[in-house]
């Protein structure tokens, strides 16, 4: 028992060598009024039980994730003149916000096999169980829900942006786009060699309303007859004050 414990020992070893020591500029986001987006700079170092810094070189890759949603694609298509939804697939979980970045090309920083163990792309980041038996390619619905989220900035990959430097301390910056989705935003950072993770750090960046925009929100979400009733007077209190102003303009 005592030499099969050895063994085990010398064999992982190697695998908790090398661990992940992080930090953030900010672990907190807060959603004003004003909001227009964030920065959010993230380093840390590399931690080793030796000073020896084995070949060949590390990677790492760094992903932050939104909170999940529930998401339904609907196919487009013209006819008779007019656009109508046709075909619609239902995606079970697809982050509001997905940041992928790097020290080297994605796929040399991570293999497939890895990437499929740990989810770390934006394509395996989304989870569809499937899809109606009448919808083809229903892949095609995923990619457009890439395709337009990375037009938006909410999804991002950002290949040779993480700065290694001596193989010891990294950095990056995640650009948080205005439309930020409340909650708990999943932080996670591989170390990787040949493509193959030996570590892996995890922490979370929480993103909240704060001031005016909490309150409505948990109006919205407590008293929606009273929010209701609320956003009717704000509309008509703006529409007689515009109308009133106008007419005074005439008037001079």
């Amino acid at each position: 028992m005592r030499a099969i414990l050895a063994l085990f020992l010398l064999f992982a070893a190697p695998l908790m060598a090398e661990e992940v020591v992080l930090g953030l500029s900010k672990k907190n986001v807060s959603i004003t009024a004003n909001f227009d987006g964030s920065e959010i700079l993230i380093f840390g170092a590399v931690k080793r039980e030796t000073p020896i810094i084995e070949d060949p070189p590390l990677d790492v890759v760094i992903a932050v994730s939104g909170p999940l949603q529930p998401l339904t694609v609907r196919r487009k298509e013209k006819r008779f003149g007019i656009w109508v939804n046709t075909e619609s697939v239902e995606i079970d979980a697809a982050p509001s916000f997905y940041a992928v970045a790097t020290s080297a090309p994605f796929r040399e920083a991570l293999t497939d096999v890895e990437d499929l163990r740990h989810k770390v792309s934006i394509p395996r980041a989304i989870r569809s169980v499937g899809a109606p038996y009448n919808v083809q390619d229903s892949a095609a619905f995923t990619r457009a829900v890439i395709r337009i989220r990375t037009e938006n900035g909410n999804y991002q990959l950002r290949e040779n942006a993480v700065s290694l430097d001596q193989q010891t301390l990294f950095r990056t910056s995640i650009d948080l786009p205005a439309n930020l989705t409340e909650g708990d935003y999943e932080t996670r950072i591989f170390l990787t060699r040949e493509g193959q993770v030996v570590s892996k750090f995890e922490t979370v960046i929480g993103v909240r309303k704060v001031g005016l925009e909490r309150w409505l929100y948990t109006l919205s979400r407590q008293q929606p007859l009273l929010y209701g009733l609320l956003s009717l007077f704000i509309a008509v209190t703006a529409g007689w004050g515009a109308s009133t102003l106008f007419r005074i303009l005439r008037q001079g």
